[in-house]
């Protein structure tokens, strides 16, 4: 078996011409099945999964290597039983933008059905592929967002607000273990763990929501200011210089406590 990840349908035909034919789709998350010498079964997330023989999987591994793809690092989750309650944010690091916190609960079924949906850290994903992927997220698990603009953000210290944000996504879904991406000042979860996204799947699944959310915001304040504004904090000079000539408040656009924001506001 091998997986490759951000693949679209047309790349699909690659595999076609060298033998796998149409086979029917078994499940609502799958995009194309591909039968042949072996199985290949494309979903919604853009995971490609390729299973059969050691030998015929290798060829069609080779094929999309050479195509350009690369094989993801196998994540090796948590073993877990019973209900889970995972909890990430997005944009804590960007000058633009306020506070997104997603708590994303499990049982044991949900938590197999995040893992065939593709479910990983939002950061190894491509922009594209994520609003589709927190769609069926949240068809299939229960979901609790905190969207928190900067006009709200600016009112609060940072690991204050992440603290009580998480918290709260977290009594909304309870009961469950409440299992938490530690940040600096974490003090709330049952279990804190540090890269949380590649150890509980529903920490990887609160991710994705929550980049889906703050790509939301993004482009809400970007729409507000007639300009993209940049994700991020390390290009963001120009945007902040555009933000200064607009006359408008920034207090609405950005964080006010960040120090590259100084020579500007």
């Amino acid at each position: 078996m091998t997986v490759f990840l951000n693949v679209k349908k047309e790349d699909m035909k690659l595999l076609i011409d060298h033998g796998l034919g149409l086979d029917k789709t078994k499940t609502k998350y799958e995009i194309m099945r591909l039968r042949g010498s072996c199985v290949a079964i494309l979903f919604t997330s853009g995971k490609l999964l390729i299973q059969g023989s050691d030998v015929n999987v290798s060829r069609y591994r080779d094929l999309m290597i050479a195509k350009g793809f690369k094989e993801p690092t196998k994540i090796e989750y948590v073993s877990q039983s019973g209900l889970f309650i995972g909890s990430d944010e997005s944009l804590k690091g960007d000058t633009f933008g306020g506070l997104v916190v997603v708590g994303v609960k499990a049982d044991d079924v949900v938590r197999e059905n995040l893992k065939i949906l593709g479910v990983m850290d939002s950061k190894k994903l491509k922009d594209s592929s994520i609003p589709l992927l927190a769609q069926n997220i949240k068809k299939i698990a229960k979901v609790s967002i905190r969207n928190i603009y900067p006009e709200k953000y600016n009112q609060y210290n940072q690991t204050e607000l992440m603290n009580k944000l998480h918290k709260t996504v977290a009594d909304e879904l309870s009961p469950g273990t409440h299992v938490v991406d530690k940040y600096p000042g974490c003090n709330v979860g049952d279990i804190a763990v540090t890269k949380g996204e590649s150890k509980y799947v529903e920490i990887a699944a609160a991710s994705i929501i929550a980049r889906d959310e703050a790509l939301s915001q993004i482009g809400d304040l970007s729409n507000k200011l007639g300009f993209d504004i940049p994700k991020g904090s390390t290009h963001v000079k120009s945007a902040l210089e555009l933000l200064k000539k607009s006359g408008k408040d920034p207090n609405q656009f950005i964080k006010m406590h960040f120090k590259n924001i100084k020579p500007y506001f």
